[in-house]
């Protein structure tokens, strides 16, 4: 937030790149851990794909809670876009899944899945923006508190996926 100009830039884009890959590899790894009796491999460009989606969450992130004010219309779309990122990068993620089989998704774990991406993003950015300057140790907790609604909102937003998601050879 201190930053000005250039670096204010290069302190987005390189936290977007360490928070979007860092996103990503929690996901990507959740994926390799899921077990199937049948072999899968995983479309390259596809699994790109899913990574700029949450680089894209991130520079967004970055961006809102750096802002000077956080309005409830920024908070919302904010949170509303973060959120839609991460069930790209989630959805894509499946869909770069090459396997003799064919994926169906519960509808109502698949809407479960984004609402909790969207309502978590929204509490993350809030809750960052608001203790985004650390003077006490009340801040530090919110930053940290902060973080750990974001995790909830990428590992709840998975595994509810994954919970609602049939394999059918």
């Amino acid at each position: 937030t201190s930053a000005h100009a250039r670096a204010k830039w290069a302190w987005l884009v390189g936290g977007a790149l360490a928070l979007g890959l860092g996103i990503w590899s929690m996901h990507f790894t959740a994926m390799l851990a899921f077990q199937l009796p049948i072999p899968v491999i995983y479309h390259v460009p596809t699994v790109i794909l899913s990574d700029l989606a949450a680089v894209f969450a991130s520079v967004l992130a970055l961006w809102i809670v750096s802002r000077p004010t956080l309005t409830r219309r920024s908070l919302i779309g904010g949170g509303l876009t973060m959120g839609a990122a991460i069930v790209t990068m989630h959805y894509s993620g499946m869909a770069a899944m090459r396997l003799q089989a064919r994926l169906s998704y519960d509808p109502v774990l698949f809407i479960a899945s984004i609402v909790i991406a969207i309502i978590a993003s929204m509490a993350a950015l809030w809750l960052a923006f608001r203790f985004r300057t650390i003077k006490t140790t009340k801040d530090v907790l919110g930053k940290f508190a902060s973080a750990i609604v974001m995790g909830f909102a990428i590992s709840g937003m998975h595994y509810t996926a994954m919970y609602g998601v049939r394999v059918l050879p």
